[in-house]
């Protein structure tokens, strides 16, 4: 199977905060069961529903990212038909399940009714369209190693796509119509990792199986910014599953009927302004791949980031894919040149400001900021830095970067001598954070390690 419909789990939000831009910690300060605090943890905090927000771009563009995302894999690989359910749609969670995940499936689908107008369901009994069965971490990498969580065609269960897998059934390319399909995540994970990859999984189970770098508004995106389906996301599922549109339609033909799908849907992207987006280059896609995957030197990630970043600038790009190739070659560089890093973290927001400046590029990059401010001892820039990057943590609904800047806000304030404020701000974070990080010796070790970073901190 193709690198379609796996879940491409960030593995960047699960780094620690720039923890290397301090001085050398005791050894207490590596991640470990150490109780920072004796008191319980509050409850894991839940986010509210989105308020929906059409994309306000130009529908001609959203033509053109429809057909790029519809009719190819990730792998670049075409594909030559256009694919669906037909609806109703029904949805079985099977397998090992918490009462947060099911809240999320049930939001999520709430979500797709509302937003999507799919008419989607879950059930209970019986047969279903799509299961999601969720499955142990190790069973999912012996099955497909470099996966976090995937989707496959026409099969219902894990031992059924092994006994499949590499056959013309679980070809995605030659599908040519919809009625199957199995989801598997991990239980055994954090809630906001099986929230992410639900959302993922699930859109690319009823609509587009490609992502485009592109894109700063979308989790059809491989730098995994968006955590959860956004508006534009949402809008794309509606157009695939217009009555104009039908099973087997070639590329061709959907972009004819799309910009009549598109006027009726999204009015507004009539009078939105086109932005012609250059090409990603396969080389520099491939490059970002290697410097962020799991199984590769120091050495050979630091240079993929490096030939990432000197192909975003030999193209001329200012948009968030030049921000993001600084993002990567930084955290490639914290533990080897932690100043050098902190330069790159700042050219990274820069180019996030400019052209993404409401979205959640900026919230990741001002962890890693605003860990570096208070590891040099400037607690009022790392209050600065956190504060004003909460508000698109929590819209964005991305908990870990949520929990990491209320955390790193309490050590700030706490520094400051405003003792009560930095108490809510922990309070606060720690509900988050189980959320985010999940089991508590985790958000322990998180709590533990950003507090080891304020100079003072450390020497007593």
């Amino acid at each position: 199977m193709s690198r379609a419909g796996l879940c491409k789990a960030a593995l960047w939000l699960a780094l620690p905060l720039c923890v290397a831009c301090t001085a050398p910690r005791p050894d207490a300060a590596h991640p470990t069961r150490a109780v920072v605090a004796d008191t319980t943890l509050p409850p894991v905090r839940a986010f509210t529903q989105p308020a929906p927000v059409l994309p306000s771009r130009a529908n001609t563009d959203i033509t053109r990212d429809f057909l790029d995302l519809s009719f190819a894999l990730e792998s670049g690989r075409p594909l030559p038909v256009l694919t669906r359910f037909e609806t109703p749609i029904t949805v079985k969670l099977q397998g090992r399940s918490t009462p947060i995940l099911r809240n999320d499936l049930a939001r999520l689908l709430m979500r797709l009714r509302n937003e999507a107008a799919i008419d989607i369901r879950q059930v209970t009994q019986g047969p279903a369209n799509i299961i999601i069965q969720t499955v142990a971490k190790d069973d999912i990498r012996r099955a497909l190693p470099h996966a976090a969580c995937f989707v496959v065609p026409n099969v219902d269960s894990l031992s059924a796509y092994r006994r499949a897998r590499g056959t013309v059934r679980t070809d995605w390319a030659q599908l040519q119509k919809r009625e199957k399909l199995a989801i598997f995540l991990p239980y055994d994970t954090s809630p906001q990792d099986m929230r992410d990859c639900l959302h993922e999984e699930l859109a690319q189970a009823l609509g587009p199986l490609n992502d485009l770098y592109r894109l700063e508004d979308s989790v059809f995106n491989d730098d995994n910014f968006h955590a959860v389906l956004t508006s534009f996301d949402m809008l794309i599922l509606r157009a695939t599953y217009d009555p104009a549109l039908q099973n087997g339609m070639s590329r061709e033909q959907v972009g004819a009927r799309l910009p009549t799908i598109l006027a009726q849907i999204n009015p507004d992207g009539e009078h939105g302004r086109t932005a012609p987006r250059s090409r990603t280059d396969r080389e520099w896609m491939n490059a970002i791949q290697v410097s962020v995957g799991p199984d590769t030197t120091n050495a050979r990630r630091l240079a993929a980031a490096e030939k990432a970043l000197s192909i975003a600038q030999s193209r001329g790009w200012s948009d968030q894919r030049r921000g993001f190739s600084h993002f990567i070659l930084a955290r490639a560089l914290q533990n080897r040149d932690p100043h050098l890093a902190i330069r790159h973290f700042r050219l990274a927001d820069q180019y996030f400001q400019a052209s993404v400046p409401d979205g959640p590029h900026r919230a990741a990059v001002a962890g890693q900021l605003a860990a570096y401010a208070l590891a040099q001892g400037d607690a009022q820039e790392a209050l600065r830095l956190a504060d004003s990057q909460i508000g698109n943590a929590t819209t964005y609904q991305n908990a870990i970067h949520l929990a990491s800047l209320l955390m790193l806000k309490s050590e700030a304030l706490a520094a400051l001598g405003q003792t009560a404020a930095a108490e809510l701000a922990r309070l606060d974070s720690l509900g988050w954070a189980r959320y985010g990080f999940g089991p508590e010796w985790i958000v322990r070790a998180k709590q533990r390690e950003i507090a080891l970073l304020y100079p003072k901190n450390r020497t007593n």
